[in-house]
């Protein structure tokens, strides 16, 4: 009977742990906002979406931007495009100690992708950005600047992607 007990004690508190939580938890009362294909040249990368409780999105407020991969893609070339978009969108020169750091965050919190896998973030304001791969928190950081610069990489007006930008945010249907 201990040994019961015991193991319904660790099996509650493990699903009660962060590491086990879905994004959705994070943005309870955000509705889907926008979402739209990122292509190149014609081919279909990702299908992205964008939750949360305001429109337009702010970054005052918890926002999640999740990704449904339609190729394979490995972390590095995540991370590395992450990055590479970061440096081209920031109004200055960003420290490379600062770009490796945030690379190793990518790094840590990106898993390699194949169709169907889905990588969603968390804007957490003030705080910082909360990854998952699929269902499973990988990695939290506390570095507001990261957040916003990763989620500049879909929201900032220099994106890559700008009709993308507007069905994410709403702005187009």
């Amino acid at each position: 009977m201990r040994a019961l007990a015991a193991l319904a004690l660790m099996l509650a508190t493990l699903s009660a742990s962060p590491a086990w939580a879905d994004w959705h938890d994070d943005v309870q009362s955000a509705k889907l906002v926008g979402e739209g294909d990122f292509s190149v040249f014609g081919f279909r990368l990702y299908r992205a979406q964008m939750w949360s409780e305001r429109v337009p999105v702010d970054y005052g407020e918890r926002f999640a931007l999740h990704i449904v991969y339609v190729k394979s893609i490995r972390r590095e070339r995540l991370a590395d495009t992450g990055i590479n978009e970061i440096k081209r969108i920031a109004d200055a020169p960003i420290p490379a100690q600062t770009l490796e750091r945030w690379r190793a965050n990518m790094l840590q919190a990106f898993v390699d992708v194949a169709p169907g896998d889905q990588l969603s973030a968390v804007y957490l304001p003030d705080k910082g950005v909360r990854f998952y791969a699929g269902e499973r928190m990988t990695g939290e950081f506390d570095d507001p600047a990261f957040a916003r610069a990763f989620f500049g990489i879909w929201l900032d007006p220099a994106t890559r992607a700008p009709a993308l930008r507007k069905q994410l945010l709403g702005t187009v249907q």
